[in-house]
């Protein structure tokens, strides 16, 4: 009985800084890196399972809006605890800039909220969180539009594959669109190409974006 609780002790110790060890190894790039210690786990929680789907409106999505600070507390109450929350930083023009992202169980991004001391931008990638005029990922760009012109512009930075266009009727909401083009790099597709496509990603903008 003697040597058994040292032995249960070492074996507590062992286990303690297996699990330390690996929470340090996120995903991580050239430009990006990942806060070890800025984890939330409310999506995990079952008291939030049966929450209400968020929506995307001119306001914000769910309760973030443009005054939300961008710290992890703010965001998980406006986003209902509904997702794993990670804070990560990445150079942007030779500038640090901080964004959190919004993760389901499988640890799939659904969203990225970005800004300087508030959230100013949130990429919303997640099928099940619509607009309030009920577009989602995987509404047809002919669903919206008749033609590109006035309305879109070629996608840039990760989105530079796709195009992004204004919402009908918003200051605030804008839609990047994806699908199959072998046309030029750097060329908006036809509108014949464009019908076709579809939305894979839904940006809420604090400020309207030109």
């Amino acid at each position: 009985m003697n040597n058994f609780r040292p032995a249960l002790l070492i074996a507590t110790v062992l286990l303690a800084g297996c699990a330390g060890s690996g929470s340090q190894t996120g995903s991580a790039s050239q430009s990006t890196w990942w806060n070890p210690v800025s984890w939330s786990w409310s999506g995990l929680n079952p008291v939030n399972w049966f929450v209400s789907s968020l929506q995307i409106a001119e306001q914000g999505v769910g309760g973030v809006n443009g005054s939300t600070p961008l710290q992890q507390k703010a965001i998980e109450d406006g986003l209902k605890g509904q997702y794993t929350l990670r804070n990560g930083m990445r150079m942007v023009d030779g500038s640090v800039v901080s964004f959190w992202q919004a993760l389901d169980d499988s640890k799939q991004v659904e969203m990225e909220l970005s800004g300087r001391t508030t959230v100013n931008r949130i990429e919303v990638m997640d099928k099940d969180v619509a607009t309030d005029s009920g577009v989602k990922i995987g509404t047809r760009f002919s669903d919206l539009y008749s033609k590109a012109f006035e309305s879109c512009k070629k996608g840039t930075g990760a989105d530079r594959d796709g195009v992004e266009c204004r919402a009908p009727n918003s200051q605030h909401i804008s839609y990047v669109f994806s699908g199959d083009w072998r046309g030029p790099e750097g060329l908006m597709p036809s509108d014949d190409t464009l019908k076709n496509w579809t939305v894979s990603k839904i940006i809420w903008h604090s400020q309207n974006a030109d």
